[in-house]
């Protein structure tokens, strides 16, 4: 998984603002190296493994707000199948009791990078936030727990 911004305000080119900010899980599987770290660590082999009901929620904090434009998450159904989200939802805000819904996305079997645009539609202004959530909402073939790499 990761987040992109403008590296400056003049500037054209994209950079991968993932490691600055503060990711944290609402669970995940103890051992084995499930945590959080496991979504931006570049290596599409690990992965976070939720452990608890759902929604599984993501949240990736910044100590200011940051301009974002783009996410892009790795799903691997054919690896993970019933671990494979099947609905999620974009969030974004300043706490997570006050992000709202960007984006719901339904997955049919997904294989490989989804990007999310977060540009405004209708603006083209990039998101302005201190906070991203992914909340995972369903999972394929009624799976409870997920995998997200």
């Amino acid at each position: 998984m990761s987040l992109t911004a403008k590296e400056c305000d003049d500037c054209e080119g994209l950079r991968n603002v993932s490691a600055i900010g503060a990711w944290s899980v609402s669970s995940h599987k103890h051992g084995g190296g499930f945590g959080a770290e496991s979504l931006w660590d570049g290596n599409l082999n690990t992965y976070w493994q939720s452990d608890g009901p759902q929604p599984h929620l993501v949240n990736i904090q910044f100590m200011r707000k940051t301009d974002l434009y783009l996410m892009r998450i790795y799903f691997d159904y054919r690896q993970d199948e019933s671990y494979c989200p099947s609905k999620i939802s974009i969030r974004a805000g300043s706490t997570p009791q006050d992000v709202q819904e960007l984006h719901l996305l339904e997955l049919e079997e997904p294989s490989g990078w989804i990007s999310v645009d977060l540009r405004d539609e209708t603006t083209g202004h990039a998101l302005h936030a201190h906070l991203v959530q992914v909340a995972i909402l369903s999972n394929h073939q009624n799976g409870k727990d997920t995998h997200v790499r």
